[in-house]
């Protein structure tokens, strides 16, 4: 009995050391915690990813870590009080020290305002903002997206060095009231007009009406091939929508045309799906994804014909806003200075040449130094770097404005 109740103690004693032990080489719990709201892997996978990647790297606030993550729902137009309340939610943590939301959908801009009466020291970085960039510039500490305003000539002057001799842009009525959407547009056309382009408009469903996401992608799986007929394989093809490229990415792959690159460029936006590449082994590696890519648009005779940037922006946005976020509380950076945002962004594109800019608004004339536009240069599958970073966009594409009423 004395000899078991000896073991009992000592078996006791060891599983006390051992508990101790860990506490002692157990990581300590974040001093702050960031918090990201991105869309779902249906709406905007490459966002979602992104956060995934900030989790393995600084861990869970769940598990004692710094990032909080949470998405905003798949239909964010119609349902903005959740979105809204997410960001209410993140606020509400008092480690939380700055939300970075990706894409910055509507909602976004309420959110904020509705954040910053709970928490007036709180960061507010806005990444891709759908709203008006005049609001949300107002309220977000900071804003960021693609240059979408040099890319309206960038993408067209890139489309005719691919031999395009007309540009089929596909949107719907909803992506044609957002601001930074519809001054895009604007200038392809008047670069189309300058470039010697014919410029076309196909409208296709929405992904958030009533026919889904599904209803969307096999509209354009069944209507590009009738494009390409209609407008011939010299056509390039352009969407705005994230959901529509995939199916844009596979029927230009079959039957003709030419892609540039998506609205939000990126590898993992539709190749994968349109190519049927399994990239799970490739995961995070994004030389060794677009080797990958590049191999297969190869083997089905598509080289020359579709691009990308070799670094996911939606990915990138979401990775790179977080480490800024970071080096700003930490004191290392600033947030509007734009070589500080240009090194917390190169951390995840090794070999990667980012160029940025800040936005002017077209119509005032106003200059929102806390709203800033990146870029990389497009590759083109088969072929390589096109330049078109480096191009020296004239000024008066600059200067067009949307049209819209502000």
């Amino acid at each position: 009995m004395k000899v078991r109740n000896r073991l009992v103690v000592l078996l006791l004693a060891m599983c006390i050391t051992v508990f101790c032990v860990s506490l002692a080489y157990a990581a300590p719990a974040a001093k702050y915690h960031i918090g990201i709201i991105t869309g779902t892997v249906a709406q905007g996978e490459d966002e979602f990813r992104g956060a995934e990647a900030m989790i393995a790297k600084y861990g869970d606030v769940k598990d004692g870590g710094m990032i909080q993550h949470m998405t905003y729902p798949n239909n964010f137009a119609a349902e903005q009080e959740t979105t809204i309340s997410n960001l209410v939610s993140l606020a509400s943590d008092p480690l939380m020290k700055a939300i970075v939301m990706n894409q910055a959908v509507p909602g976004a801009t309420e959110g904020f305002r509705r954040a910053r009466e709970i928490r007036p020291d709180i960061l507010l970085l806005a990444g891709v903002a759908h709203e008006d960039p005049l609001v949300v510039g107002r309220v977000a500490d900071l804003v960021m997206r693609n240059d979408f305003i040099s890319a309206g000539y960038r993408v067209i002057w890139a489309a005719k060095q691919l031999g395009a001799d007309t540009f089929v842009h596909v949107s719907f009525p909803r992506h044609m009231s957002v601001e930074t959407l519809t001054r895009r547009r604007m200038i392809f056309e008047e670069a189309c007009n300058d470039l010697g382009v014919k410029w076309v408009f196909e409208t296709a469903p929405d992904p958030l009406s009533d026919v889904g996401i599904v209803g969307a992608q096999q509209y354009l799986l069944e209507n590009v091939p009738k494009w390409v007929d209609k407008y011939g394989k010299n056509a390039s093809f352009y969407c705005t929508n994230d959901a529509h490229t995939e199916p844009l990415i596979r029927q230009v792959a079959e039957y003709g045309g030419t892609f540039v690159e998506a609205s939000l460029p990126s590898p993992l936006l539709g190749f994968p799906g349109a190519l049927g590449i399994d990239l799970s082994n490739e995961k995070g590696n994004f030389p060794a994804i677009m080797k990958k890519i590049e191999e297969v648009i190869e083997a089905k005779g598509a080289s020359g014909r579709l691009g990308t940037w070799t670094y996911s922006f939606p990915f990138c946005a979401t990775t790179g806003l977080i480490e800024h976020a970071i080096n700003v509380i930490e004191g290392q950076s600033k947030m509007t200075d734009m070589q500080d945002l240009l090194k917390a962004f190169a951390v995840h594109t090794p070999g990667a040449q980012w160029a940025g800019s800040i936005y002017v608004d077209g119509t005032t004339g106003e200059r929102l130094d806390n709203y800033m536009l990146l870029l990389q240069d497009t590759y083109i599958f088969g072929r390589g770097y096109i330049g078109s970073a480096a191009l020296d966009v004239p000024e008066k594409y600059l200067k067009i404005s949307s049209g819209l009423t502000k």
